[in-house]
């Protein structure tokens, strides 16, 4: 049985706990309301970008001379996997979440028969993966997940790393993995594919008329333009939504751990209240044990 010391030296420690992830909940709920207005301010621009090349595209498909990125390479034998998670830990399942939901693709992919790569965005992710997976990672893009706020410019330079593999031909098609946030409870493990762009809603079997355009200058050069900038938008919304998700997930990581060391302290200094008692009780009989024998 530990001594009393021993016992007060623990409840000091969890308490010294308590306070630094009451305070990590804090910082990270007023961390949550900024990347929740940012994600949310992306969404209806990545939207309206969605729209507008699923018109341009429609057009282009049409005419039977579809860009690389619209068109994609004739193949489905590469696939390319854009592992987006955090720098840093203490956030629940945030990080677990998107590597396994990464295996379950990984391995459906290779029961096909499909080539797997990996590119990763986030020091959680590379270093799970690359203990059974390093052979595959091909990059890691470091330097994102850890900034206080995320610039479309680093959208922008894991767009540019994927259409500099893309023009190598290093790959077919390309998806992102991400949290996308709901609520600072529930975050939802996406895939959404990046390269080819996926085909408008009416020619997936959607019904309904679509609208009839006039592009000024024609479709092909807007479309040259338009595909990679909607590339690092539909980048840049996902590390959005990640960050979002992040801070909700380590908000309420951090208010479990605080409310798990407060009924910790409760039942250390229960039991340090018995045993100090004990203790009282034993020196007591001693005392007057004593005292009759005399």
């Amino acid at each position: 049985m530990p001594s009393l010391k021993d016992m007060r030296n623990r409840i000091n420690s969890v308490r010294a706990t308590r306070k630094i992830t009451s305070a990590m909940k804090l910082v990270a709920g007023s961390k949550l309301r900024r990347a929740q207005e940012y994600a949310e301010a992306a969404r209806p621009y990545a939207a309206k970008m969605a729209a507008m090349l699923a018109n341009l595209a429609a057009a282009v498909r049409e005419q039977g001379e579809a860009p690389p990125l619209l068109a994609g390479t004739g193949k489905d034998d590469t696939h390319l996997i854009v592992v987006a998670t955090a720098d840093r830990g203490l956030c629940g399942a945030f990080n677990s979440s998107i590597v396994r939901a990464t295996r379950r693709r990984i391995q459906e992919l290779k029961e096909q028969g499909k080539t797997v790569k990996l590119v990763c965005v986030g020091r959680k992710g590379r270093d799970m993966l690359r203990r059974e997976y390093g052979d595959l990672i091909v990059e890691f893009v470091d330097g994102i997940a850890g900034k206080r706020r995320i610039a479309f410019a680093d959208a922008e330079r894991v767009a540019a790393k994927l259409l500099e593999l893309y023009e190598a031909r290093a790959f077919d098609v390309a998806t992102i993995v991400f949290n996308r946030f709901k609520s600072a409870m529930v975050q939802i493990v996406t895939f959404k594919q990046l390269i080819p762009v996926e085909a408008p809603e009416a020619e997936r079997g959607g019904e309904g008329p679509r609208a009839i355009y006039e592009f000024e200058p024609d479709e092909e050069r807007i479309l040259s333009e338009l595909l990679p900038r909607n590339l690092a938008v539909q980048i840049y919304g996902a590390l959005l939504e990640n960050a979002a998700s992040e801070q909700g997930a380590r908000m309420v990581a951090m208010d479990n751990a605080t409310r798990n060391a407060g009924e910790m302290i409760d039942k250390l200094t229960l039991r340090y209240n018995r045993q100090r008692q004990a203790n009282i009780t034993k020196e007591l009989i001693e005392i007057v044990s004593g005292a009759e024998a005399l």
